[in-house]
């Protein structure tokens, strides 16, 4: 690959900020790829791990050189890391983020860029239940959507910026803040919350019945605890910050909740068959777009 930026820092370094890190290093797509995290633990582990070039202990050294600043914070986070990095930035510099939430990224951040440089805020589809700098690897973004809200951005930044994520392999998109949040609420958000409370119930019931929930769990309860095993920080972070999406889209889902409720209830098969057969076309065309794994 070419070399899209001289140097890059990321702030934050778990899952998506680790894979970033290894995925730009792999892919020759910066000169140099500086590291920073809050957490000194986080710190050593990613020191130990040689994830980037160099893993600075303070913010300001780490984005001093930066032509290109990637925020992999959750989004509680963004508004007071965007204000602590300000002041270092260099002219000229892009700051984007990786938050799954858009609206609230750009109201958090926006205030605090300087006039000189750029926010083009972003979203990769891509995760996995684990998260620390161990947990990051280099294909992650591999085929995966990254979601691109240029807003006002000068085009060429934001082509740049394109050219530097599809040199990870990430599939590019551009789209506006409150269209990408309903989108992500119904997708990601929405089914996590599914997840957590089904677990959450799982963990409720009596002892006894509880154990062979768990020793007997089936393939789809397997998948509502891997989604559940998310970081807990991120999510709530996520949940607060994008609440006006997800509600209603939590809304509809209890409409369609209690239609099928009451179709079970009345043994409405017919009902139940035409729902069935509406949604497994859904998987289907997941499948055919290549984001089924």
């Amino acid at each position: 690959m070419t070399q899209i930026y001289n140097d890059i820092a990321i702030i934050g370094i778990g899952l998506i900020g680790a894979s970033a890190a290894i995925s730009a290093k792999h892919n020759k797509l910066g000169g140099q790829i500086h590291c920073y995290d809050g957490s000194a633990q986080v710190r050593e582990e990613a020191k130990s791990l040689r994830i980037g070039d160099v893993i600075h202990d303070d913010i300001a050294s780490a984005v001093a050189s930066a032509d290109l600043v990637i925020l992999a914070v959750p989004v509680g986070a963004m508004q007071a890391v965007m204000a602590d990095i300000a002041p270092h930035l260099k002219s000229g510099c892009v700051i984007t983020d990786t938050g799954s939430t858009k609206t609230s990224v750009i109201r958090d951040v926006k205030p605090s860029v300087p006039e000189n440089c750029t926010f083009i805020a972003g979203h990769p589809l891509a995760g996995t239940e684990f998260s620390g700098p161990a947990a990051g690897f280099a294909s992650l973004f591999d085929g995966r959507y990254w979601l691109l809200v240029p807003d006002d951005a000068p085009r060429a930044k934001t082509d740049q910026l394109s050219d530097f994520l599809a040199g990870m392999g990430a599939l590019v998109e551009e789209m506006e803040a409150e269209y990408h949040d309903k989108i992500v609420a119904i997708t990601s958000h929405l089914p996590h919350l599914i997840a957590y409370t089904i677990v959450g119930t799982a963990v409720d019931l009596e002892s006894d019945l509880k154990e062979d929930v768990i020793r007997f769990s089936a393939s789809g309860f397997r998948d509502f605890t891997r989604i559940a095993a998310s970081d807990p920080t991120m999510w709530r972070d996520v949940f607060l910050n994008n609440d006006k999406a997800v509600l209603e889209m939590l809304q509809r889902f209890n409409e369609d909740l209690s239609y099928l409720q009451r179709a079970i209830r009345w043994h409405e098969g017919d009902k139940l068959f035409d729902l069935f057969t509406r949604t497994r076309s859904i998987r289907k065309s997941i499948i055919e777009a290549g984001q089924d794994n």
